[in-house]
């Protein structure tokens, strides 16, 4: 199969194209990024490397946040231009097969279940709690505390962030292509990526980045809010191999999304203590700071990954995070 990968210099994108090579060696990859001189929203750019390709990974994309109105422009034109201009040149060469770097972040926040009300989507959080240091969502019904729990992929999207938002946007316009080409979309939504080569000191850093940045400089990492927020820490190697299962997924006219994580939560907190001990750092900081457009709690069920996949984390977190560790040591 001739794979166009998209984003193949980026952190997962990279790890992608080694997985191509390893796992599944009969894969042609044509790797295309800015920094190879491939634009996704050139359409000229597109036309020259398309003829010939079986399937695109679609990675590209401006990752971050998003904490401001302005910062809206960047990730439209990045994500849902540059998604839409891809789609359009995959449909002009016959190509249908498209697996889409999707992510979590979709959701917004994740499942709950309230003690009078079974489980029910919270709605962004309040400010006054915020600032007063009430970071668990309410019942949107009877304001009583949520308990988490696990969220599917049927859950109904509430991106809270322009990051999130363009995410969304990018499924939506691969299932109008999948529908109007008979094509085959999968959207890997993806949890807390991290391992080696991640980024480090700027706003796209993953947390774990952010923490082992602060440590390496001797300082003690900051974790926002009460470090209570859980989420799902997945190895990058992992998602690079649920890409190359994803190739051979999907069903003709239509978008399917999985979760791609391990549904084991942990803390933030959590995880920036680990990264301490293991590298004989300061113990972290809790400052009780908040971002508006970040959630609580995001735990994924990655029980359709595995039934339809054969997806299964295989990376420890534990082993995962000595890995890290020892990365960053070696890199300073």
């Amino acid at each position: 199969m001739r794979v166009l990968l998209t984003g193949s210099a980026g952190f997962v994108g990279g790890h992608v194209a080694e997985a191509l090579g390893q796992e599944a060696p009969g894969h042609e990859v044509i790797a295309a990024d800015l920094r190879t001189g491939v634009d996704v929203r050139d359409p000229a750019a597109l036309d020259r490397i398309l003829p010939g390709v079986d399937a695109v990974i679609h990675q590209a994309a401006k990752v971050g946040l998003g904490v401001d109105v302005a910062d809206l422009p960047g990730y439209a034109s990045a994500n849902v231009y540059g998604t839409a201009t891809l789609l359009a040149a995959m449909a002009r060469h016959g190509v249908r097969r498209l697996v889409l770097a999707s992510s979590m972040v979709v959701y917004g926040e994740g499942a709950y279940d309230c003690p009078r009300h079974d489980r029910v989507r919270p709605g962004p959080r309040r400010v006054e709690d915020l600032a007063r240091g009430v970071f668990d969502p309410r019942c949107p019904h009877c304001d009583s505390v949520l308990s988490p729990s696990v969220i599917g992929e049927d859950a109904p999207p509430d991106p809270r962030n322009a990051y999130a938002t363009t995410k969304l946007a990018q499924e939506h316009l691969a299932a109008g292509w999948a529908r109007e080409t008979s094509g085959t979309a999968v959207a890997l939504r993806y949890h807390n990526v991290y391992g080696p080569r991640m980024p480090r000191d700027t706003p796209y850093a993953g947390v774990a980045a952010i923490f082992l940045s602060a440590l390496r400089s001797g300082r003690a990492p900051a974790v926002f809010e009460d470090g209570g927020q859980r989420r799902d820490f997945v190895h990058v190697r992992d998602v690079a191999r649920a890409n190359v299962l994803a190739l051979g997924a999907g069903t003709a006219g239509a978008l399917r999304a999985y979760n791609i994580a391990c549904g084991v939560p942990r803390t933030v907190g959590e995880l920036a203590a680990a990264l301490a001990a293991r590298t004989g750092g300061p113990e972290p900081v809790t400052t009780g700071d908040y971002r508006l457009g970040d959630v609580r709690h995001i735990v994924a069920s990655p029980a359709r990954a595995a039934a339809e996949l054969g997806f299964t984390a295989a990376i420890a977190f534990e082993d995962g995070l000595e890995e890290l560790a020892a990365q960053f040591e070696r890199n300073g």
